[in-house]
């Protein structure tokens, strides 16, 4: 037998030192991608406080291409509550090639044996923008240009609500809402509209109502089933230092239905929303948010009353262990259609859209949707379901 020469063995050493190394190193990756599941996985248990940071692209028709930044936010009130769901407050930051930029805030707690509930929605935005009028007629009709539609806007809205569990899956309780909206740099086709010119010296609302809820749904901020109803009525005036006298009724009704295992669900909501008195041009009801009919200009469409509904399939797809992966798509089918009054309801505005979904935490997902309206488009990039 050939002797295998010094330097033949020592090549031979590392080359075998080398490959164990390797092998180790991938088990350690391993490892620690398994503890990082595990660690999450026990501050869920544990109800620990939590953040995911994302940023991704948009474009939706009022803002442009957007750079949007954003953190999941979810925590336990009180980890020892173990009737109570983990809250959330995920949060939006985004700059367009508009020149505009906002940040916003959704929030949802759960207190109390889930006995109390407090929610907020907490918005600024400041943007180059356009204002076609009042109406469905003088949406569709009114031309968008520098010269008839183009003015500067900042909005900023604080409106918390607080309920209590009286009955099993009923709450009642109350919103406060203040809200402001002024229009800046408005060309000649806006400053010659009669409601611009009666509120645009008018921006502050403040006003508060009662909420009433029925919710049996498995987990608000992504039901896999049960259902939804909220009515409330808010008055707004002085006597919260608000500059207009107006009401606004609100009923928003959903259901969820499970298509034969977790993850795959048919989401179903109608909801109208009724104003009454004076009210201004920036609390309209404005189809085309990122939580309606997403797809078509928001603002290009308001008046004082709105109704929508809205169909929609998710689906998560599911691991090689046949749990609900991290992964999903949704597609959805919807028209709304607005008015002064309930009466002159009809000129319908339908809307179609699908998207993409991605689990940044447990049942909490960054959501990804591209919507078509009528003569527009918009892609979304936002926390959470639409509804």
């Amino acid at each position: 037998m050939k002797k295998i020469a010094a330097p033949g063995l020592l090549v031979l050493y590392l080359l075998i030192l080398f490959s164990i190394n390797i092998s180790a190193q991938e088990l350690t990756e391993d490892e620690k991608k398994a503890r990082r599941k595990a660690k999450n996985q026990e501050k869920i248990d544990q109800g620990k406080f939590m953040i995911t940071p994302l940023a991704g692209p948009a474009y939706t028709p009022e803002l442009g291409f957007t750079l949007a930044v954003g953190i999941m936010t979810s925590f336990k009130t009180n980890r020892q509550d173990s009737l109570i769901q983990r809250s959330s407050a995920p949060i939006l930051a985004g700059l367009t090639t508009t020149g505009a930029y906002f940040l916003g805030s959704e929030l949802t707690t759960f207190w109390c044996h889930d006995k109390l509930r407090m929610y907020a929605d907490i918005n600024f935005k400041n943007m180059p923008d356009n204002y076609w009028g009042v109406g469905f007629r003088e949406g569709k009709d009114t031309p968008k240009s520098d010269t008839t539609t183009k003015y500067t806007r900042t909005w900023v809205q604080f409106n918390p609500k607080v309920l209590w569990q009286f009955k099993k899956r009923w709450f009642a309780g109350a919103n406060i809402d203040f809200n402001y909206t002024k229009g800046n740099e408005a060309c000649a086709g806006v400053t010659a509209d009669p409601y611009y010119a009666e509120f645009n010296d008018k921006p502050f609302n403040g006003g508060s109502g009662a909420v009433f809820q029925y919710d049996s749904r498995d987990m608000p901020v992504n039901a896999w089933g049960g259902a939804f109803a909220e009515l409330s009525a808010t008055v707004y005036g002085s006597y919260l230092g608000g500059q207009n006298n107006y009401q606004m009724y609100d009923v928003d009704l959903r259901k969820y239905f499970k298509i034969r295992r977790d993850g795959r669900i048919l989401a179903v909501e109608l909801r109208g929303r009724f104003g009454r008195g004076d009210v201004p041009y920036g609390e309209m009801s404005q189809p085309g948010s990122p939580f309606d009919l997403r797809g078509y200009t928001w603002g290009r469409y308001r008046d004082e009353s709105m109704f929508f509904a809205i169909t929609e399939y998710r689906h998560m797809f599911l691991k090689r262990n046949s749990k609900v992966g991290s992964h999903g798509i949704v597609f959805w089918l919807g028209a709304g259609t607005l008015g002064d009054t309930v009466d002159e309801f009809g000129n319908w505005l339908p809307n179609i859209g699908l998207g993409y979904r991605f689990q940044v935490q447990e049942r909490m997902n960054l959501r990804l949707d591209f919507g078509f309206g009528t003569e527009s488009r918009g892609f979304y990039f936002n926390f959470n379901e639409a509804f």
